[in-house]
């Protein structure tokens, strides 16, 4: 036998349906149908906002009908249908969030006055509905304005229905038995409903409250702030403050960015590029942005608390892309805002980055991480940034001409100036001279030569260690790829040889200023040969070798380091083999960087880093078989082909690869650019699924799901918790991008399937081994979760790179495994569209 709740449950539900289907044809289509189409933009957007309630008052209508099919099934089958049945316990959620958008397309309407606005237009009309009209409203007054009417005619039966909604849960919760499901379904319901009452009020207030500033504001003011989704937190007339340096008349917080008036000029700080800083007094706390430091100041404490508490949930909000549900900072423990960010912005104060867009990594006002900056004159910057600084590697290009053309600049960057190593290239693929900069001499590290009476200076200028000393010196003339004549030549330890360059490239002359060398100290240099290999420009010191090392052991006679300490030699620019290594380097990214780095090359820049280790190898092993003759000891045997590629791929490629990642991971990137593209939407997709939505879409069976891992605070639940569940192996599965060796990278995979496996295993209670149908599925779940960038470019990188000894093994497997992954969130975009009707994905606010 049905209760009598749920008998008032579905009188409630009729009366509610009735209600929109009079609200709609009385209020909703009258005011689209005697709305014409304007021709102003205020008036465009009030018809679009109203067009937009008549979807969401719709989508509720049909809802409401859902949950009265329900109804009427339970009350006919009594004896088969259960109470758990009803479309508002069942799905709960969807239910909620149809209320949700009805609430938000209404609410912005009231913000903008489109009620009042569209009545005025047609204000005969109306006059004539009104007798209509106000039976909707019975405790309305008959004075109230054709506006005000509508809007309480909107709003009124459903803050009703809410009610009534609360009220008849609370008295079911109470009837069910106490340890059965239908009573956790009931009491989540009464829950959500229960905020929902609370987010109407706070959304009805935010609104009431930001449609009554536009009427404080001017017109100019008017039409510069208002959007219809823009919402008022707070205002500094309501709760004073003063800001400092600007000394702004009037602070106005909104949901998406903190707004200072001074007279008729607006200061507008997007809230996802603002970081609160707590000040060191009661009084004051700071806001950092990208070109300015706010001071925040109040006479009383409590000013400055309501203050920093509001900027503080705005900027959470912000970041987080949607409203606060139940309402805005509801628990116990505030949120903190994350100090690292990712966004783009363009500078707009006087300075250097006037003008210019940075888009990539933030750190409390400042770039800081990878990211991009482009000046609107074409020079582009890649690279890394500490405090708002150029610092590390980066990529600068510099257009040349009205033409399409650029000079690149690679090198180090320290505190946003050129410093140490670096590479000059312009036009197509050829060294340009320009402003002094003669190119990269073959020669010791960080050489450049510089023309005649010229200074290094300005962003074409690879400068090492300061400016150069005295003296005219004439142009450095190249022939047949070499440098021969008078000329300047400035070296990595501030060493600067000043004289004539012959055609052998050998050195005659003195040194005008050293870092090691005394001044007057005679210089030489010669070409030194390695096996197989181009020639690479060796500097003689005065002890006979570079930097002081025995001619003997660049002559290969004596002291070749073994196997263990390859790493060093190749880390050494002044070793043979260090020197090969950063000759190769520097030709790889001249072939493939700027306008070589074309996606059709990467299958002949992958071979040809392999071909360089081979190389790197057989130099290795010719300097070794020398040694060992000079030592009279007998030479190693000839290696096989096997064995020589296990020592390549196990020894020599991880030593090398960190000198071509960059060049070589770029080609992937474009080549696997449109695969990249659909798993990023994919990944877009599953990120809006909470824990518990996402296991159960992926199929992942239920006794596997860590559910105690899912600690709840205040006003959550287990469908709403995100990001909790396989946690150690998400957080594994984020470190394959930390390294740049593909032996590393599968080490990294083989400990997150480890992880994935103990977490299972202290599910059950038992040493568990996944099978693949249970495997495939929870590692989608830790890939979506991972959100790793550009994932394609990384697998197929590793399966090119990685050493043979690990095919058929099980590093094999599990990347077989990951590729399946990473083809399967490629189509999920399908898969939502096919289980749409199952549930809804998206969470409320």
């Amino acid at each position: 036998m049905c209760s009598p709740e749920e008998e008032a449950l579905l009188r409630l539900e009729e009366v509610f349906s009735a209600t929109l289907a009079r609200v709609n044809s009385l209020v909703l289509l009258p005011l689209l149908e005697t709305t014409p189409e304007p021709s102003d933009p205020q008036g465009r957007e009030c018809l679009r906002l109203l067009q937009r309630l008549h979807r969401s008052s719709q989508r509720l209508w049909e809802v409401t009908e859902e949950s009265l099919h329900s109804l009427r099934e339970r009350l006919c089958h009594q004896d088969t249908v259960g109470l758990e049945s009803l479309l508002l316990l069942q799905h709960a959620e969807r239910v909620l969030q149809v209320h949700v958008e009805y609430i938000e397309s209404y609410t912005s309407c009231v913000a903008v006055q489109a009620f009042q606005k569209a009545a005025k237009k047609r204000r005969e009309f109306w006059r004539g509905q009104r007798k209509a009209l106000w039976q909707l409203l019975p405790g309305v007054s008959s004075e109230a304005s054709v506006g005000t009417a509508l809007a309480q005619a909107l709003r009124e039966p459903l803050a009703h229905h809410v009610q009534q909604y609360v009220l008849l849960l609370l008295s079911l919760g109470d009837m069910a038995a106490e340890p059965h499901r239908t009573r956790e379904l009931v009491v989540h319901a009464a829950t959500l409903f229960g905020n929902l009452q609370s987010f109407l009020r706070q959304a009805l207030d935010q609104a009431l409250a930001t449609q009554a500033l536009w009427h404080s504001l001017s017109s100019r003011l008017r039409d510069v702030l208002c959007t219809p989704a823009c919402r008022l937190l707070q205002d500094s007339q309501d709760v004073p403050v003063t800001v400092a340096p600007l000394r702004a008349e009037r602070v106005l917080l909104f949901d998406d960015a903190l707004v200072l008036l001074q007279g008729h000029s607006v200061h507008t700080f997007d809230l996802k590029l603002v970081w609160v800083d707590p000040g060191q007094d009661g009084c004051t706390f700071h806001l950092l942005t990208p070109e300015e430091e706010l001071s925040f100041c109040s006479k009383a404490p409590q000013d400055r608390m309501v203050w920093q508490w509001k900027v503080t949930q705005a900027v959470c909000q912000a970041l987080r892309g949607k409203k606060d549900f139940p309402v805005l900072g509801a628990d116990l423990e505030p949120s903190e805002p994350p100090t690292c960010r990712c966004m783009a912005y363009t500078f707009r104060a006087e300075g250097r980055l006037c003008q210019a867009t940075y888009e990539g990594e933030w750190c409390r006002g400042r770039p800081h991480g990878r990211g991009t900056l482009k000046w609107p004159d074409g020079r582009n910057h890649v690279g890394n940034f500490c405090q708002g600084l150029e610092h590390g590697f980066g990529i600068r290009l510099v257009p040349q001409g009205p033409e399409d053309r650029f000079d690149c600049y690679k090198c180090h960057w320290r505190e946003g100036r050129m410093c140490g190593y670096g590479i000059s290239v312009g036009g197509p693929l050829q060294v340009r001279h320009r402003r002094g900069v003669q190119g990269l001499l073959p020669g010791g590290p960080a050489a450049r030569i510089w023309g005649p009476r010229e200074r290094p200076a300005g962003p074409a200028a690879l400068q090492v260690h300061g400016p150069l000393g005295e003296g005219p010196a004439e142009r450095v003339r190249r022939r047949g790829g070499r440098c021969q004549g008078p000329g300047i030549l400035l070296s990595e330890d501030d060493s600067l040889y000043e004289g004539t360059f012959t055609r052998d490239l050998t050195l005659v002359g003195k040194a005008a200023r050293c870092g090691r060398l005394p001044r007057g100290e005679p210089l030489a240099g010669c070409l030194w040969p390695l096996p197989g290999l181009r020639q690479c420009w060796l500097p003689w010191g005065r002890a006979g070798g570079p930097a002081g090392l025995p001619r003997a052991e660049l002559e290969g006679a004596a002291q070749v380091p073994g196997v263990p300490v390859l790493r060093e030699a190749l880390s050494n620019s002044l070793h043979p083999l260090g020197k090969l290594l950063r000759t190769l380097m520097l030709t790889f990214q001249a072939t493939y960087a700027g306008i070589g780095a074309n996606k059709h090359l990467q299958a002949l820049a992958q071979e040809e880093v392999k071909q360089h280790a081979r190389e790197l190898w057989a130099a290795y092993r010719g300097l070794l078989q020398v040694a060992l003759q000079r030592k009279g000891q007998a030479p190693e045997e000839d290696e096989d082909t096997e064995t020589r590629d296990l020592q390549v791929h196990g020894l020599v490629l991880p030593l090398m690869l960190p000198s071509f990642y960059s060049e070589l991971f770029t080609l992937y990137l474009l080549l696997h650019e449109t695969e990249d593209s659909l798993y990023s939407q994919g990944i877009a997709n599953l990120s809006l699924f909470p824990d518990t939505k996402l296991l159960e879409f992926l199929d992942v069976q239920k006794h596997l799901w860590p559910l105690k891992d899912l600690t709840l605070t205040t006003n959550q639940r287990l469908s709403l918790v995100r990001d909790k569940c396989f946690l150690s192996a998400t957080e594994c599965l984020q470190k394959i991008i930390t390294t740049v060796d593909p032996r590393e990278k599968l080490e990294v995979l083989e400990r997150t399937y480890g992880e994935i496996e103990a977490t299972v295993s202290r599910v059950l209670g038992r040493e568990h081994k996944l099978p693949m149908d249970d495997l495939l599925p929870l590692l989608i779940y830790v890939v979506s979760r991972a959100r790793i960038q550009h994932l394609g470019a990384e697998i197929h990188l590793i399966r090119d790179m990685m050493d043979p000894i690990h095919t058929g093994g099980l590093c094999d497997f599990l990347l077989t495994a990951l590729e399946s992954c990473y083809e399967h969130i490629q189509k999920e975009d399908m898969r939502l569209h096919r289980f749409a009707g199952r549930w809804d994905s998206r969470e409320p606010w």
